[in-house]
């Protein structure tokens, strides 16, 4: 069995998304290797992004909080105290996940030439680590830096929440994107556009001239990651996706796939 989605699959984006990325990173490395021995090598990188996600919600920096109500010990003298009957707690009115800073693993794919080590393609996976509050603002810096230089940049933005790439045009709405800088044509960047329903992707990655590209088929990666790992074992299908919300008609057809693969 694998993934009930066609392409990219929307119950990946919540706790299991750090382990898919990795293991994403890994898969496209592993299938660009063959295509460019002997003259290059693509290779994994690993950093840690600071992630503050309530500075996406907020936009404000962290402050220092006080208590409104402290409890504190004091030593008293023993006193004969009479009994009384614990009251009942009440119930709280809901229970959610408090917002705090946390070191994200980010892996990209980088391309080197053999010979001289020189740095030729990026493969960013966007996280949710970069794509809102400080986090997106760095990597956007980062992103211009990369810009700067005579790197292609391959950019695959597979979470439905976040910022987005900027551009001067907007590119049709969907849930998914790819983009791609080439050195030589730059400010130009190519974007493929996915739907929930479509199949990811063959992508051109380009080298340096007079190399030809090599090719990453997209979908064939993340299948992969599903017969390794499994993630349609592990994954909640009997809820909605983690947010933001499909519209009704992606959760319509979500629904049928869920169905037709027996999970719903």
């Amino acid at each position: 069995m694998s993934s009930p989605f066609p392409g990219m699959d929307p119950y990946l984006e919540g706790d299991y998304w750090t382990e898919f990325h990795t293991r994403l990173a890994n898969q496209i490395s592993t299938q660009l290797l063959p295509q460019l021995r002997p003259k290059y090598v693509a290779l994994l990188e690993k950093r840690y992004v600071l992630y503050r996600p309530f500075l996406g919600i907020f936009d404000r920096e962290p402050r220092s909080i006080r208590p409104d109500v402290g409890i504190a010990q004091k030593q008293v003298r023993e006193t004969a105290v009479a009994y009384q009957t614990p009251q009942v707690t009440t119930a709280p009115t809901m229970e959610t996940r408090s917002l705090f800073d946390e070191t994200y693993p980010v892996t990209s794919v980088v391309i080197r030439d053999v010979n001289e080590q020189r740095l030729i393609t990026i493969i960013e996976i966007l996280s949710p680590a970069n794509k809102v509050g400080e986090g997106r603002r760095d990597y956007m810096q980062r992103r211009e830096e990369i810009l700067q230089t005579p790197t292609h940049l391959i950019e695959l933005d597979l979470l439905r929440r976040g910022g987005r790439i900027p551009l001067e045009e907007m590119p049709p709405l969907a849930p998914y994107y790819a983009y791609l800088s080439r050195r030589e044509k730059r400010p130009q960047t190519q974007v493929w556009a996915m739907q929930l329903a479509d199949t990811l992707p063959v992508l051109p990655v380009p080298l340096l001239p007079p190399d030809e590209d090599v090719t990453l088929d997209l979908q064939t990666a993340v299948d992969a990651c599903f017969a390794l790992v499994g993630y349609e074992t592990l994954l909640d299908y009997q809820n909605p996706p983690p947010s933001p919300p499909l519209s009704p008609e992606e959760a319509a057809w979500s629904d049928k796939q869920l169905q037709a693969a027996g999970l719903r």
